[in-house]
């Protein structure tokens, strides 16, 4: 067997040293410890796993992604450090010569100390022009093996493999530095890389900081399976991986844990799983199911320790899987739809189903739960009453929205408060929207909704509102195209819920309420979208929303090849209720301040407007002007817009537009 030439060079220092030690258990304990120490220098510093990390900034960068790149430059950061103060210009200087020919640049904090705020400031007062990757885990920098802050590494994604780690050039020295490099071994690197020629991979020791991982020292053999890990994977993944729950394997022991245990270190470098998708610094939730980043790191240091299993009892196998059809009890009404055939392979459009209604009277509907005949096809329902006028018409359930479903949201209604309810009217009919997805062979599906009714009315109404856009295009090719829109509150509300919502190209989506004195304030912030799940992010603590402020949504999709999920990026991509089209959707679950039964706030043809003058305001100035009208809008308003605009402001503000639109439709 050929060894690397640090591990041949482990294998003659243990040699001359071990010569000095007694006992032969003690040369062998400490062979295998030095070899593995080099080994593991020598072995995982020359590939790069993927992994998924938030910015400075709160954007998700995923490494992979970047496999349309030449190369891959990250320089390791970190604050107050002067090393990385001044190979900064160098760094910056070496990224202007060669960004124009597709080569990525990044910085990685994986300093214990540092966390987003910090990083924020320093990039501010040090102008960095840089995404700064926080690696507040330390996953990433453990698994590179970093030491020295200032380090750069040079990847080729053809195979991730690394072509150069070290310092950026030789211009720096500790506690001195000269006025011009000699040697340039970032840019020669990349040089000879984008000339075709083969590169070898070459370490130089960096100089600069020196970075703490405070659990490198010690025995990753001591994290107690039976204490640390399986009590973490109770909480934190049980719900799902449970004996009939939607994931696809359950964990019931050990020794499934240990035989998946890749896959699982995989998933939490990519922050694939758990799934919770919102960005940990923005907004607190009552429903997350997000992991710390001290059990991130827990679990992965205890995979990369091959798994001990250590002595102790196994809670995993101990617990009792109960999973429940009716989580929040014995519904007062059940629902059975029709049984639906799913095909094996292809799209599926979208299915309607009706039912009777056989209520005898009105009820106000407190939650709804919904159980799918088969979680893996099933991908969401959405439902509501109709009546005999809007039977006909499939967005009908628009009008009376009771909930709906989406892996992460089985349990539906129970955000917003206790005193308020959703009116079910007796002699309509139930209709549900339903998605399937095929997954490779036919099954059957029979979905039922479990409705739970207020024994009293309820105080309040629930709403539902939604910030959405129609009027979009999303051109071929492009990995960031930004949508947006936005709705206007005409009086004093209270947020409970956010959910964003797009399709196969979605990247990206927030909410940002913007008050009435112009302040803004970011509710939530979605970094890395994925349509597998459709969350609700319920908050801790309701937002007080005053009259005349907007909700702000905005989402960011890539209809570009990188993307493995986009069904054709030659495509020019418009709104439409199909997933190989696209939407921008934020629904909402508020409550109107003051609002009772008898005294309602909602006004239905106001928010359909303001919901309209959201997104044909393309510059979000208040103000609706001529050349910012399309379609069938320009054609309705076109004519006696001058007249239309009261206070001769070249603009129609929503009042305006509101007033114009009633006026059209006398």
């Amino acid at each position: 067997m050929a060894f690397p030439p640090a591990c041949r060079h482990a294998l003659l220092s243990c040699k001359l040293i071990t010569n000095r030690l007694g006992s032969s258990v003690l040369k062998s304990r400490f062979c295998i410890l030095l070899v593995s120490i080099f080994f593991g220098l020598s072995v995982a510093s020359t590939t790069v796993d993927n992994f998924t990390l938030l910015d400075h900034e709160g954007k998700a960068h995923k490494l992979y992604y970047l496999s349309d790149a030449e190369a891959v430059v990250i320089m390791v950061h970190g604050n107050n450090c002067p090393m990385v103060r001044n190979a900064m210009p160098d760094f910056r200087e070496v990224r202007d010569d060669f960004q124009d020919r597709n080569v990525h640049f990044l910085l990685l904090n994986s300093v214990d100390y540092d966390n987003r705020k910090s990083i924020q400031e320093e990039a501010e007062e040090w102008e960095i022009d840089f995404p700064i990757l926080d690696d507040e885990a330390q996953i990433v920098g453990m698994g590179l093996n970093l030491t020295h802050t200032a380090e750069v590494f040079v990847i080729d994604p053809n195979d991730w493999s690394i072509k150069y780690r070290g310092p950026i050039n030789d211009r720096l020295e500790y506690e001195r530095q000269k006025a011009e490099a000699s040697e340039h071994y970032v840019a020669d690197t990349l040089t000879s890389m984008l000339a075709g020629e083969e590169v070898e991979f070459r370490s130089i020791t960096p100089k600069g900081c020196l970075i703490n991982f405070p659990d490198r020292s010690n025995d990753k053999t001591e994290i107690s399976y039976s204490e640390d890990i399986a009590p973490t994977l109770l909480e934190n993944c049980g719900g799902c991986h449970a004996t009939g729950g939607i994931a696809p394997w359950a964990m019931v022991n050990y020794d499934i844990v240990k035989s998946f245990a890749p896959t699982i270190r995989q998933v939490l470098r990519e922050k694939r799983m758990p799934p919770w998708h919102a960005d940990p610094h923005v907004g607190e939730w009552k429903n997350s199911r997000d992991i710390s980043p001290e059990e991130r790191q827990l679990i992965v240091r205890w995979i990369d320790a091959g798994t001990p299993r250590g002595e102790g009892p196994d809670p995993l196998a101990e617990r009792e899987d109960d999973i429940e059809d009716w989580p929040l009890g014995t519904p007062d009404y059940i629902i059975e739809f029709p049984e639906y055939e799913v095909q094996a392979t292809g799209v599926v459009e979208y299915q309607y189903f009706t039912v009777d209604n056989n209520m005898e009277e009105d009820a106000w509907l407190q939650a709804m739960t919904v159980v799918p005949g088969d979680t893996r096809v099933l991908h969401h329902v959405l439902m509501g009453t109709v009546d005999a006028a809007t039977s006909n018409r499939r967005g009908a359930i628009w009008s009376q929205f009771m909930g709906g479903y989406a892996p992460g949201t089985e349990a539906s209604g129970v955000s917003g408060p206790e005193n308020a309810g959703v009116l079910v009217r007796a002699g309509t009919k139930f209709r549900a929207q339903m998605h399937y997805t095929p997954i490779g062979k036919v099954v059957k599906d029979q979905t039922r909704v479990g409705l739970y009714f207020f024994d009293e009315p309820p105080e309040t109404i629930k709403r539902s509102g939604v910030v959405l856009n129609t009027i979009f295009q999303i051109p071929p090719n492009t990995k960031d195209h930004q949508v947006r829109s936005y709705l206007t509150f005409h009086s004093n509300a209270t947020l409970h819920s956010l959910l964003p919502h797009s399709h196969y190209r979605g990247k990206s989506s927030n909410f940002t309420l913007e008050y009435p004195d112009g302040s803004k304030e970011l509710l939530l912030s979605v970094p890395n979208y994925d349509f597998n799940w459709q969350t609700s992010y319920e908050f801790v603590e309701p937002v007080s929303v005053p009259a005349g402020a907007r909700l702000h949504h905005v989402t960011v999709y890539d209809n570009s090849v990188q993307n493995p999920a986009n069904p054709d990026p030659e495509r020019t991509v418009r709104w439409g209720q199909q997933s190989w089209e696209e939407m921008l959707y934020g629904s909402f679950v508020f409550t109107w301040d003051g609002e009772t039964i008898e005294d309602q706030v909602q006004d239905n043809g106001r928010m359909r407007r303001s919901q309209a003058f959201g997104y044909l305001d393309r510059n979000i100035d208040g103000l609706l002007k001529l050349d910012e009208l399309q379609g069938g809008w320009a054609a309705r308003l076109r004519e006696g817009f001058d007249a239309l605009d009261a206070d001769d402001n070249e603009g129609l503000d929503l009042d305006e537009f509101i007033a114009a639109l009633n006026m059209a439709s006398r």
